[in-house]
């Protein structure tokens, strides 16, 4: 089944360097359907959907290793089985002296529209990564960005408006 998110929700989660959670807002809790004591201590992936394109946690990654600030589009897990999409906003958090000690996520309800552009991308990138590969699910992506000649960042975006 799937859960929405209300307009005025922001789903906020704190990670260490490794992706486990330090931190989760009780909007995070409910929408996940766990516990605070189930969540704190536990990878973020708990909430990883099988739809998923593992393509875009890659790229995810790799730019908030480089302290740049990334828009993705999420369909998560919940404990009970259960699904929802968010709209997230996920940047490196910063010591004193620029030294990256976690990462910071704010999510929030997907417009609707852009969902229905993204579950197609995603699920042709799902089944390209089970063939041949994480890189070939991104060419899928850098391919339609290429013939839409936008950046990924400018896509998302205007998606979500």
């Amino acid at each position: 089944m799937e859960r929405k998110m209300d307009e005025n929700d922001f789903i906020v989660s704190k990670t260490d360097l490794k992706g486990k959670i330090t931190y989760c807002n009780r909007i995070f809790m409910d929408m996940a359907e766990y516990s605070e004591e189930e969540l704190l201590g536990a990878p973020h992936n708990i909430i990883r959907h099988q739809d998923m394109p593992q393509a875009v946690f890659k790229l995810l990654w790799e730019r908030i290793q480089k302290k740049e600030e990334v828009f993705a589009y999420v369909l998560n897990a919940t404990k009970n089985n259960n699904e929802y999409w968010v709209f997230a906003n996920v940047t490196a958090s910063l010591d004193t002296v620029g030294n990256i000690i976690g990462y910071y996520s704010v999510r929030r309800k997907p417009n609707p529209k852009a969902i229905e552009i993204i579950k197609p991308l995603y699920a042709q990138m799902v089944q390209v990564e089970k063939r041949s590969g994480v890189d070939a699910s991104m060419k899928i992506l850098t391919d339609l960005l290429e013939k839409k000649g936008m950046s990924y960042d400018e896509l998302i975006i205007a998606i979500q408006e």
